[in-house]
């Protein structure tokens, strides 16, 4: 009987281990404490490893356009939509994961600016010597934001702009920026810098991160697992905890 036993557990595992396959997964970095998180759970459940790269959605735009293949892309939404539209992304695979503010951080131990109304932001990027944005969403909403306020000339010789899949920290920290904006993710516990907070509701830009699964992918059942994983409702207190919000 227990020879019985030690063989059906033996076919089994043989059997998980060989429909366990690599998952390649390519994501924003805004999301990776969040997924990092996640996936050991869905690793130990399935057998399936995902095998991530990291960077920001200017990479990504660029990885995918220049024609790699990953099971699973993770980044805003609209990037998603385009690259269903260029067919690089399979129709009806968009999956919403998350949502995220933009926010502001300054060096660790820096008096916190005011930014309780777009007034006090305003002021804030007036008085700063030098700005830190990325060149994701939240970037493109703080030069945007600027120019809004019509203080894109006095402002422009301060910007300072970490490249795609870098974080803000490495230059507030450093003192090479006095502020930084990026998605909050990315700065509630990022070391070397204090979180001062979103900004404020009538300024503000939520970004919301989806998943896609790639045209060709080679393992687009695998990935389809992963992603209900990721959007599963435990997901949300993980989300949280991160700062971000559930879809």
């Amino acid at each position: 009987m227990r020879i019985a036993f030690v063989f059906a557990a033996a076919v089994l595992f043989v059997s998980s281990s060989a429909s366990a396959v690599d998952i390649a997964m390519l994501a924003t970095g805004a999301t990776k404490e969040i997924v990092l998180e996640l996936i050991p759970k869905f690793e130990k459940s399935t057998g399936h490893k995902v095998v991530a790269t990291w960077t920001g959605t200017a990479g990504i735009r660029k990885r995918i356009g220049d024609g790699e293949i990953h099971d699973l892309v993770i980044v805003g939404a609209p990037v998603i939509d385009s690259f269903i539209a260029q067919g690089k992304v399979a129709p009806g695979s968009r999956t919403e994961l998350m949502k995220s503010a933009v926010g502001v951080a300054v060096r660790a131990g820096a008096p916190k600016p005011n930014i309780g109304s777009s007034e006090a932001v305003k002021a804030m990027l007036l008085a700063a010597k030098s700005i830190g944005y990325s060149t994701g969403p939240s970037g493109d909403h703080v030069v945007s934001l600027i120019g809004r306020f019509g203080i894109a000339e006095q402002i422009k010789p301060k910007l300072k702009q970490v490249p795609t899949g870098v974080r803000m920290e490495t230059i507030i920290a450093t003192g090479e920026a006095e502020i930084g904006f990026q998605q909050i993710s990315e700065l509630i516990r990022a070391p070397g810098v204090d979180y001062v907070g979103p900004l404020p509701p009538e300024i503000q830009k939520i970004t919301v991160y989806s998943a896609g699964i790639h045209a060709n992918a080679k393992q687009p059942e695998a990935a389809k697992a992963l992603v209900n994983a990721l959007a599963a409702g435990d997901a949300a207190p993980v989300i949280k905890h991160h700062g971000m919000e559930p879809p």
